[in-house]
């Protein structure tokens, strides 16, 4: 493969595929381009072309340089809209639901990155697994400690890699040295932002853990955060598991749901991003809709931690914005793709069928447009930043037996959906450039 960094502008020819708009606003037939023998141009960093090869190449300089891929998929990279750097050394841990398993497992873990050596270590190995599984942009939770996220920031700078993370505000009900204070959490965060906040292709999230482990003080500096640095982002959990929502009606006695808690602090924007959603009242749908917040659906960790079947249509009904989000380490998998298949079963059992192109805009141009960031990621269009993952419809005996017996795009997807995972990733690209290879 020759390598895209000798000339300014490159080419990538493969079938192609991205997402042009959500499938239940647009139909399926007008929601996205496919390319059977497709090409895409970019230059410093951005997509300067998609399109048939056959329309495409007459048009190429002969300086530019020209990358062929058999029996591969282009897609935009996928984008991961929850997930928790600090959870990769305990994603697997057996046997218990939401609150039991925060104390058990979670809690002792992320004690550790109270020492940068150990959170460096496992954020190389964080940003590693999102590479080898083609996600290229997430929205990330830290810990309590101030330096785990600073470190987090410092190799995703290395890899100019679009991230968004924060440090967790966390002043009750957890370990004494996993706790902060409303006004330590405030500076630490304010720090943070004024360091790392759209520096590059970096962004902060304001990060309380969920309502339970902040009190009402703590919830209004973030707020505070939020009007002194309106382009942050906010990020916490919301309604994940029926005894967490007894919780928080229990802590919280004078607000009228778990969201009202929340909103009654001016958590509330189109830059809000809450993880689960699965015990949604109507008026918390209402109210999210209104606010243009951003839900992220978790499969693979709803089904983990036994916390119900998210209702995507009844949220998409309303007007929520929804991304897909694989929530290591509660979630089983980084791979979007193994993501996308537990989604489909989530539907399943509501009676419900998720399309594969509906999964592939929820995996890319719909976790962007969750992010905000779909002026800068999400599909092809020209202009945007070349972030992108190759896939592999042979990568395994079985995928490339069974793609022998497919008969349209969507039986094709289906099956990469299905079967695949981090071995059907064949390159990932970067702002133009490749941060993963599979080597065999």
């Amino acid at each position: 493969m020759k390598d895209p960094k000798a000339s300014s502008t490159y080419a990538f020819r493969a079938a192609i595929l991205h997402s042009l708009g959500n499938p239940t606003e647009r139909g399926l037939e007008d929601s996205y381009a496919y390319f059977d023998d497709g090409i895409l141009v970019v230059a410093d960093g951005h997509v300067i072309r998609v399109g048939d090869a056959k329309d495409i190449l007459p048009t190429l300089d002969d300086a530019v340089s020209l990358t062929t891929f058999e029996n591969k998929l282009i897609t935009p990279g996928f984008i991961d809209t929850h997930i928790h750097y600090p959870q990769t050394g305990m994603i697997a841990a057996y046997g218990e639901q939401l609150l039991d398993w925060l104390n058990n497992y979670t809690f002792p873990e992320e004690k550790r990155f109270k020492d940068v050596d150990y959170a460096r270590k496992v954020a190389v190995q964080f940003l590693d697994e999102l590479a080898r599984n083609g996600t290229t942009s997430a929205l990330v939770f830290g810990t309590v400690h101030k330096e785990s996220v600073d470190v987090f920031f410092q190799e995703a700078e290395k890899r100019n890699l679009r991230m968004i993370a924060g440090k967790v505000l966390m002043d009750r009900n957890a370990p004494e040295d996993l706790t902060d204070t409303p006004e330590s959490g405030y500076a630490d965060s304010k720090a943070l932002i004024e360091k790392w906040h759209n520096k590059g292709r970096l962004h902060y999230a304001v990060t309380p853990r969920f309502a339970p482990t902040s009190t009402s003080e703590q919830l209004s500096l973030a707020g505070k955060l939020l009007q002194e640095y309106p382009d942050v982002y906010l990020h916490t959990h919301l309604s994940e598991n029926p005894s967490e929502i007894a919780w928080v009606n229990e802590l919280f006695p004078d607000s009228k749901n778990y969201l009202d808690v929340y909103d009654h602090h001016g958590l509330l924007s189109s830059r809000s991003i809450f993880a689960h959603g699965v015990h949604l009242c109507e008026g918390e749908c209402q109210r999210l809709s209104d606010t243009g917040s951003a839900i992220a659906f978790c499969p693979t960790s709803n089904l983990f931690l036994g916390s119900g079947l998210f209702p995507l249509n009844k949220m998409e009904a309303k007007g929520i914005k929804v991304g897909m989000g694989t929530d290591v380490g509660a979630g089983t998998s980084f791979s979007l793709l193994q993501t996308m298949s537990e989604a489909y079963k989530v539907m399943q059992l509501q009676g419900e069928k998720l399309h594969p192109l509906k999964s592939l805009y929820q995996a890319t141009l719909g976790g962007a447009k969750a992010l905000s960031i779909d002026e800068h990621v999400g599909n092809f269009e020209a202009g945007k930043e070349a972030d992108f993952v190759v896939l592999d419809l042979h990568a395994t005996q079985l995928m490339k037996f069974r793609m022998e017996h497919t008969h349209s795009l969507e039986d094709q997807l289906f099956v990469l959906m299905t079967l695949g995972d981090d071995r059907a990733v064949a390159h990932t690209y970067s702002y133009g450039h490749c941060v993963y290879s599979k080597t065999s």
